[in-house]
């Protein structure tokens, strides 16, 4: 359920699964395109105006996100069950299925976090690397880190699950 502002740019509207949740106050403009039970939370700004951005299935872009893209030059895919936590910032890049990016991290362009990879809160990677699948990296610029446990990647999937239960309830609180 749609409660935010969902806005054509010229030629280019925003093509939403009708489970999807688009919180109060979160701008989805363009060309962008949600899964089923994605949910972009409040004050987060999703701009397909320039070049396309694909939101998965059961993906999350929690509070004050941005997600934006180059010109020309690359557009932004986030694949199914991504947790994107409060405050990134995605730029014409690539989530792959099941990636997590930390709060407070910035991805730049061409850059790929592969599937059941993560990127640690606060950290900036940089144009065109890309963090292996099970493998954590983090710091300004983010490097590996270390081989992330198999009890992390079953946390994952947990807190796909509780973003996906807590938007439906806020859909229906908000309804």
């Amino acid at each position: 359920m749609s409660l935010g502002h969902i806005l054509p740019f010229e030629e280019r509207q925003p093509k939403l699964d009708p489970r999807a949740f688009v919180a109060p106050g979160a701008y989805v403009i363009g060309e962008v395109e949600m899964g089923a039970l994605a949910s972009v939370w409040y004050n987060c700004v999703v701009r397909g105006d320039e070049e396309p951005i694909h939101i998965g299935r059961r993906t999350n872009l929690q509070d004050g996100t941005i997600v934006h893209t180059s010109a020309g030059i690359a557009d932004t895919w986030i694949g199914d069950e991504v947790l994107v936590g409060h405050m990134c910032l995605l730029h014409g890049c690539r989530l792959e299925d099941r990636a997590f990016v930390g709060m407070g991290s910035t991805v730049l362009d061409h850059a790929v976090i592969e599937s059941g990879a993560m990127l640690a809160a606060g950290a900036l990677l940089t144009p065109g690397k890309r963090i292996p699948s099970g493998q954590l990296w983090g710091g300004s610029p983010a490097k590996y880190m270390r081989d992330l446990r198999p009890e992390e990647l079953k946390t994952h999937a947990h807190m796909v699950e509780e973003y996906v239960q807590l938007a439906l309830k806020h859909t229906a609180t908000l309804a």
